[in-house]
């Protein structure tokens, strides 16, 4: 446990997930663990990072696949600033999304199927400066196929889920627009697809972004 878990007598957890059901059993669940007080609740990824900022968790407990910012950039932006540990929970354990996690510093990854009872077991693992990662994700992470994609060409085509334009995505990577239009050019190339949407879909569905 963290010297700040230590010192209040319990784990203080920030939980962040856009789907309001999962987030309510959650925050029911777990605030029932004597050693576990849920200290925010938010329903996407710029909130968590306000919200961790704010509150100073000892664990961030963060979904995925949230909107905007997602739960590995969340994750990135509040270790950054928040000495903190994460945990990633997500429905689609993509093996290339762990590989992603791990370069952001996360300490847990756990598929959203985890049972309250081991969440919270993980939970204390990671605040007392442990790692858990879901035995079958691992698994599967080490003979999934390896990214062709440099990690530019992977953030452009991440922000071309949203529906943002290539200047924008340029502005949110403070590039300029021609070079961005490579990078996406580039990323059609390596995956043999027709459209920037089209290899930010197949680049999605291998868990690369």
């Amino acid at each position: 446990m963290t010297a700040r878990a230590a010192d209040a007598g319990g784990i203080r957890l920030l939980i962040a997930d856009d789907e309001h059901l999962i987030r309510g059993a959650l925050v029911a669940l777990l605030g029932l663990e004597a050693d576990i007080e849920v200290v925010a609740s938010v329903d996407d990824g710029a909130a968590a990072i306000d919200a961790a900022r704010e509150t100073r968790p000892d664990v961030c407990l963060l979904d995925l696949e949230m909107p905007n910012v997602d739960g590995v950039e969340a994750a990135a932006r509040i270790l950054a600033d928040v000495p903190t540990r994460v945990v990633i929970v997500t429905r689609h354990a993509r093996p290339g999304v762990l590989r992603r996690a791990l370069a952001a510093r996360v300490s847990g990854f756990v598929p959203k199927s985890t049972p309250a009872e081991e969440l919270a077991h993980v939970i204390r693992d990671v605040a007392a400066g442990r790692r858990y990662i879901d035995p079958e994700i691992a698994a599967t992470a080490l003979t999934a196929e390896r990214c062709p994609l440099t990690e530019r060409e992977l953030d452009a085509l991440r922000l071309s889920r949203t529906n943002l334009s290539v200047q924008q995505i340029a502005d949110r990577l403070h590039l300029a627009h021609g070079t961005v239009r490579n990078y996406l050019s580039s990323a059609m190339t390596k995956l043999d697809a027709g459209s920037r949407h089209e290899a930010a879909e197949t680049a999605w569905q291998h868990g690369w972004i």
